[in-house]
């Protein structure tokens, strides 16, 4: 059976570059990564689930155009996002005499991603990178926009570059080895589109996340279609998080102060963190009476419907009290002036950014979230 194939266009002036997105995007990439290469061979870098599982697919795509591939191991998860293991990947590269004109493949998911495209942003003061993103959170987001960094004991991402890739490669193909768990994490970015910016969008997952979820690859490939268009967009009018591209960040102040408090670990991942973060986001939006209190409920109950975390309740173990969570929330990236800007809602698909938000309100969602 032949599956759909598609391309989005990341409009960036002489920096603009490719999603590619389908089925079996591996077997070809050779096809895709052969013409921006100066000479035939390329370093890559994965993780210790990706490698095992992938690498195989990956090299043998590259060989069937003549490219010859060297490869890295990391180890997976989260805390290797920090500086021990950049500093590694650098020397590595180096090592494998990476010029400027070659070409640096990131294979995993974000973690990986984030990790090697800030290494080659750093590395001989910039060299081109590919991102060949394996989770449908890096499918969908931290791939696409050229947003690079490791994390601090201050907080995650507080130490990065803008670094856009030269091409995104998506095999859809490759999501079928990811955990129901891991898979649904990064449902929580998808619905996050819809949410911020797409009523339409978010109505089409209520129909179709079901079957998605259960393995229908058109169903996916539009999915990561339609989400990676919406961030190309909003990543072309906007780069460097001036304005728009914040509204990206929909449900991450909340879930970023939830992986602090977590400490980063396996207790609560990304996406499952950015899902409560939009629940809590609508729900502080309609005390305010910015958004009615019906979208809540409906943001909630889709979430529920696919069996993701939701609440506050739902993450295991202690969690700080509303204060403490107020003073994770605090020390985000997004603080201007040490103001905290939030991303609210007027309703699904209307996000937008402000700093007017009442402490009082949010401390008491939080609170009665954690009661």
């Amino acid at each position: 059976m032949t599956h759909p194939h598609e391309t989005v266009h990341v409009a960036l002036g002489d920096r603009s570059y490719r999603i590619e997105i389908g089925h079996g995007v591996l077997a070809n990439s050779g096809a895709w990564v052969s013409p921006l290469l100066s000479r035939p061979r390329v370093a890559v870098v994965t993780d210790s689930t990706v490698g095992p599982l992938h690498l195989d697919s990956l090299s043998d795509g590259l060989a069937a155009e003549g490219i010859e591939m060297t490869h890295l191991t990391l180890p997976a998860g989260e805390a290797t996002k920090c500086w021990r293991y950049l500093s590694e990947t650098v020397e590595w590269l180096l090592e494998q005499k990476v010029e400027r004109g070659d070409m640096v493949l990131a294979f995993g998911g974000g973690v990986i991603g984030d990790l090697v495209g800030f290494a080659a942003a750093i590395l001989r003061r910039g060299v081109r990178f590919v991102q060949i993103p394996t989770s449908l959170l890096a499918q969908v987001d931290s791939s696409v926009g050229g947003k690079t960094a490791i994390n601090s004991p201050h907080g995650k991402n507080l130490i990065g570059s803008f670094h856009q890739p030269s091409l995104v490669l998506a095999d859809v193909a490759v999501l079928g080895t990811l955990t129901e768990r891991d898979f649904l994490a990064g449902y929580g970015e998808v619905v996050k589109y819809g949410l911020l910016g797409d009523a339409s969008f978010f109505e089409w997952l209520e129909i179709n996340a079901p079957t998605l979820a259960a393995g229908d690859v058109a169903k996916r490939i539009e999915a990561v279609r339609w989400s990676c268009q919406m961030k190309a967009d909003i990543v072309a009018r906007d780069e460097t998080e001036q304005g728009d591209r914040a509204l990206l960040n929909l449900g991450h102040t909340f879930g970023h102060a939830l992986e602090a408090a977590t400490g980063y670990s396996n207790r609560l991942l990304h996406g499952e963190g950015v899902a409560i973060g939009c629940a809590l986001a609508f729900e502080v939006s309609s005390r305010l009476g910015l958004c009615s209190q019906e979208d809540p409920s409906r943001v909630r109950a889709h979430l529920k419907a696919m069996g993701m975390k939701t609440d506050l309740n739902d993450i295991e173990g202690d969690l700080p009290d509303a204060d403490g969570l107020l003073a994770l929330m605090g020390q985000d990236k997004k603080v201007t002036q040490g103001t905290l800007n939030y991303i609210m809602a007027r309703g699904i698909g209307e996000a937008f950014v402000t700093s007017d938000v009442d402490t009082y309100t949010v401390r008491r969602v939080l609170h009665e979230a954690l009661t």
